[in-house]
This record gives structure tokens, C-alpha cells and sequence, in this order.
């Protein structure tokens, strides 16, 4: 379903805006009315909307956002305050705006009457894991049992998140400063020996000649680099959006050479520590399959693990059709098969997730490890190519200097 953005006012006569699914202008209305808000303003997100969120502080609620949030629920409410005292209080205290004012609607629904669960469900901003584990705790009386568990959940996709980030920034770092180079260079410092170049009187280097073309075609044509640029990525982003597109790049990240091995690792973390938390939650396991399969990011290891949920439905074992998917490492196999024969099927996939967060851990300082020679090689065969251009017609103009003296 797409989104509508809307500026509502709640019962209290606060301004809210955010985002809403909807099937239409009029269901995404309904639904507002429903939840007691008066609807200002109501239309559907574009594709601007949405590319203009991502640098807005407060646009996008992250999983350190909510680990935070969980854990000061807990501490609050341990206190013995009441929920509806406690949300206020975070809602004062969170800095997040987006998640801020998700929490402002919840504390006003749950004074209304309605379970902390489903004041939750109609915020977009909170996933469905953390919502099934609300759910899941009021029922069975143990609300700061399960926020405390999403607050170690959301600790530890934090902490992988920041590895691979940090894994990238040196890298990214390299890439960025080698264009900025390249561009300099082709842009102010070739076209000084172009003159000079030009008083050779002989054939250039073929390596030279490219490069007097590149420096030319910059300074004068620029506006095509530029448009090439916008178009390439308009171009990557429409891909990516389409169906085939989506799929053709989980598979890229799959099969990639080096990165594949932590795309695995980290979806195997992930699927584990997912299920682990829910099903000690109490949550059934074809139920827990399906919530873990929506949090899953890679499309093939999404519906990788909705047709585990199925076959889990026909009454197999869940390590049986996990193998026969042939996305997961043996680890996870092994894991889930002794904790069907033991009983004891959480436990062993808290065990799977610590291993795997472990290797991902090490996955990423592999990759960082391999990447960073990978770049300084390719910076120095371009520089040493450029200085190798603008040597040899040098050469060739001392040697024919040479060559009139005697």
C-alpha cells in the first residue's frame, strides 16, 4: 500500500504529522478519524517526499533511537510510574522528532483506553518486531521483560551497523579524495604542459594524448560529466526500485566476492536473534517466522524464511527446509536441529546469533582488510599512469634538446 503524509490534530489539540498506509486519500483519512485525530492535510508521499526525508534530522528513527527508548521505559516504569507518566517523560526527553511524536500518540491512545500494543501499531515508525513483542508482554504480564529484550536486540543491530560502517568510511574516504585528485588534476594541472606539449613536434604518447583529450573534454564538455553523473544515478535508483531490480542486487549481494560473506553472516545474525527474542516472548513459531521474514533485509533471505514459515505451517521441522534453501550456513542448520531435538530451540538460537555476530565482526575487519590494499593499489597505478603521461613527452623533448646540441 503507498503512504500518505498528513498534518493532523490530535483530541488534545496538538499538531501531529507523519506518514500513513493507506489504499487511498479517503482510507488514509478514515483511519485518522479512527484513531481520534482530526485530519488538517492529507496526500500521498512522492518519490521527492521521500528522497528529501533522508536528510532531515528526525526523519528516519534509528535502531539506537529505539534501544534507547526501550531501555528508559524499563528503568521508568520499574520505578513505578505509571505507562501513560512514562511515555510523556520520554517524549520530553527523545531528541528524535519522527519518534518523538509516535510516542506523543501512543501516550494519548493508551489514555484513551487502548492497549500500549495497539496504540503502537498505528504509528509507522515502530516496527512490527518491536509491536509483536509489546503485544506479547502485556499478555503475559512481563511488559519490561520484553522491552528489555528489544533493547538488547536493537544494542546489537546498532553495534553491527556501526562495524560495517566503519568497515566502509576508510574506503569511501580513499575513493572520494582519489576523484577529487583525478578531477584537479585534469582540470588545472594538465593544461599547463598542454603548451608545452604542443611544441613537442612529434607523435604523443598514446597515454598522454588520452589524457590531453580527458583534460579538454573536463573543462569544456563538463556539463555532460555532470548530467552523465545525475542520469546514472536516477538511472540506478529507478533499477533498483523495480522488481527484478530488487532481486538482481540481493543476488549481487549474495554472490559478491568477499562481501557475500558478510551479507550472509549478517542476515544468519539477524534471523537468529529475531526468532530468539520472539519466541522467548512467547510468540508461536509459525508467527515468529513471519515477523522475522518482513525484518529481514535481503529480499532472497526473505523469502527464503516465508517458505520456511510454510513448510513450518504443513508440519516439518524448521531446520529442514532452512536446509533445503541453501541460503544459510551450516551453523544455523546444525543449531536449529538440536534445539529441536532438546527442547530447548531458543536457547540454541541465542547461542547461533552470539556466533554470527562474532563472525560478522570478523567478516567486516576482513573486508576492510582486503579493500584498503585493493584501493591504494588502484590510487597509485592512476597517479603513476598520469605521472607517466606527462614524463614521457618531457623525455622526448630533453632528448631532441640534447640531440641539437651535438
Amino acid at each position: 500500500m503507498p503512504n500518505f503524509k498528513y498534518v493532523a490534530l490530535t483530541p488534545q489539540g496538538k499538531e501531529v504529522k507523519g506518514t500513513i498506509e493507506a489504499n487511498d486519500v479517503e482510507d488514509a483519512t478514515a483511519k485518522l478519524k479512527t484513531e481520534g485525530n482530526i485530519p488538517v492535510k492529507v496526500s500521498e508521499e512522492t518519490f521527492l517526499d521521500k528522497d528529501l526525508t533522508i536528510g532531515k534530522k528526525g526523519g528516519k528513527v534509528k535502531s539506537r533511537d529505539f534501544s534507547i527508548f526501550c531501555r528508559q521505559f524499563v528503568s521508568i516504569v520499574g520505578a513505578g510510574v505509571t505507562i501513560v507518566n512514562a511515555l510523556d517523560m520520554l517524549a520530553d526527553s527523545t531528541q528524535n522528532k519522527t519518534l518523538k511524536a509516535a510516542i506523543q500518540n501512543v501516550s494519548a491512545n493508551v489514555n484513551k483506553g487502548e492497549t500500549l500494543a495497539g496504540a503502537m501499531r498505528k504509528e509507522t515508525c515502530f516496527p512490527p518486531l518491536l509491536n509483536n513483542m509489546v503485544e506479547a508482554g502485556e499478555s503475559s504480564g512481563s511488559l519490561e521483560v520484553a522491552f528489555d529484550r528489544m533493547g538488547t536486540q536493537f544494542e546489537k543491530e546498532t553495534r553491527t551497523a556501526s562495524m560495517i560502517k566503519k568497515a566502509c568510511i576508510y574506503p569511501i574516504a580513499i575513493i572520494v579524495v582519489l576523484i577529487a585528485v583525478i578531477i584537479i588534476m585534469l582540470a588545472f594541472v594538465i593544461p599547463v604542459f598542454a603548451d608545452m606539449f604542443a611544441d613537442v613536434g612529434t607523435d604523443l604518447p598514446w597515454i598522454t594524448q588520452m589524457l590531453l583529450d580527458m583534460s579538454n573534454f573536463l573543462k569544456t564538455k563538463w556539463y555532460i560529466v555532470i548530467m552523465v553523473v545525475i542520469a546514472l544515478v536516477v538511472a540506478f535508483k529507478v533499477f533498483a526500485s523495480t522488481e527484478f531490480g530488487k532481486y538482481f542486487l540481493a543476488d549481487v549481494m549474495i554472490k559478491l566476492p568477499i562481501f557475500g560473506n558478510l551479507t550472509v553472516k549478517g542476515a544468519s545474525s539477524s534471523f537468529c536473534r529475531t526468532m530468539s527474542t520472539l519466541l522467548a516472548a512467547g510468540v508461536p513459531v509459525i508467527e515468529a517466522l513471519e515477523i522475522t521474514a518482513k525484518t529481514m533485509s535481503n529480499l532472497r533471505f526473505r523469502d527464503a524464511v516465508f517458505m520456511i514459515r510454510e513448510q513450518v505451517a504443513q508440519g516439518r521441522q524448521m531446520s529442514e527446509p532452512i536446509e533445503e534453501c541453501g541460503l544459510f550456513p551450516p551453523t544455523v542448520i546444525h543449531m536449529c536441529r538440536i534445539g529441536e531435538e532438546t527442547g530447548n530451540i531458543e536457547h540454541m538460537m541465542t547461542t547461533a546469533a552470539d556466533y554470527f555476530d562474532e563472525e560478522v565482526e570478523a567478516a567486516t575487519e576482513q573486508v576492510a582488510a582486503v579493500i584498503e590494499p585493493c584501493i591504494i593499489v588502484v590510487m597509485a597505478v592512476i597517479v603513476g599512469g598520469v605521472i607517466m603521461a606527462i614524463m614521457m613527452p618531457m623525455m622526448s623533448m630533453y632528448d631532441i634538446a640534447g640531440g641539437g646540441e651535438v
